[in-house]
């Protein structure tokens, strides 16, 4: 069941909120005591990412309280509240900064996604950027669409296809071992131009707003996933995990490949398949 108009808007005022008040004041201006690591050097939280989810989590409890709300923060610690995605009725999935990398060094390429899962299926994902105040969201069934506070909602629509040689992608060379990404670069060498921008949030508003072809991703978070492969969806673009199965947003393992449409999409999953 979809949400109503009401519970989106309230859902992306509350994001856009948190956006105002928890982000946007530490963007630039990050004391080195803010930032620190969980599984390794480059997988970094700052005090930002962890008081951003507790406050969309906060406002999610009011807007939705029947919901279990599941942040990247929180199950970096309690990895077991990931159930919660398959087994609720209703899961929010929330990563407060998307991009935390980018975020720390200065760059204006971060995000805040949300996703909405009902019964193991989403239903409606945000895709926000807190520097521009701007956001790409959509609810399944009804189309993907570009919003801002100073603009009509506009249909967002991936582009046709085109050639791989003439095609934009994103891939993060630097998650995959060094011994094999050489490998990687050749098997992608067809592709005219592979950019690794490390957040999944622009990387699926690129797609779905007819700026790039296809992305690759070794990981399947859901909070980099669930709202954005239903954007991309909804905005008639095309994704596959392990190259044939369907995404749900339970899944922990396997890579997906999202494309632009079927054609590009099948076309990078052959040049994906002797990859790891």
């Amino acid at each position: 069941m979809n949400l109503t108009k009401q519970q989106i808007e309230d859902l992306s005022e509350a994001v856009r909120s948190v956006g105002r008040n928890e982000i946007m004041p530490h963007f630039r201006n990050l004391a080195s005591l803010e930032v620190g690591t969980k599984r390794d050097a480059k997988d970094l939280v700052t005090d930002a990412d962890r008081a951003a989810e507790i406050a969309i989590g906060a406002a999610v409890a009011k807007i939705l309280p029947h919901a279990v709300v599941v942040g990247e923060e929180a199950a970096s610690e309690r990895p077991q509240i990931l159930d919660a995605i398959g087994t609720a009725g209703t899961c929010v999935i929330i990563d407060p900064i998307d991009g935390t990398q980018n975020f720390v060094a200065g760059l204006a390429v971060f995000g805040t996604i949300l996703a909405v899962v009902e019964n193991g299926e989403t239903v409606f994902g945000l895709l926000y950027d807190p520097v521009l105040d701007d956001w790409i969201c959509a609810s399944r069934g009804e189309g993907a669409f570009y919003a801002s506070s100073t603009t009509t909602p506009k249909q967002v629509v991936c582009r046709s296809a085109r050639p791989l040689g003439t095609a934009r992608g994103f891939l993060p060379f630097d998650n995959y071992p060094a011994e094999e990404r050489a490998d990687l670069m050749r098997g992608f060498d067809s592709v005219y131009q592979i950019q690794d921008i490390r957040c999944s949030c622009h990387e699926y508003r690129q797609l779905a707003s007819g700026q790039a072809d296809f992305l690759r991703s070794r990981y399947l978070n859901s909070w980099d996933h669930a709202a954005g492969l239903l954007v991309l969806q909804e905005a008639d673009g095309w994704a596959k995990v392990e190259g044939t199965q369907t995404y749900t947003p339970a899944l922990r393992a396997g890579h997906v490949i999202a494309a632009s449409c079927e054609e590009v999409g099948l076309k990078v999953s052959d040049l994906s398949v002797a990859m790891p």
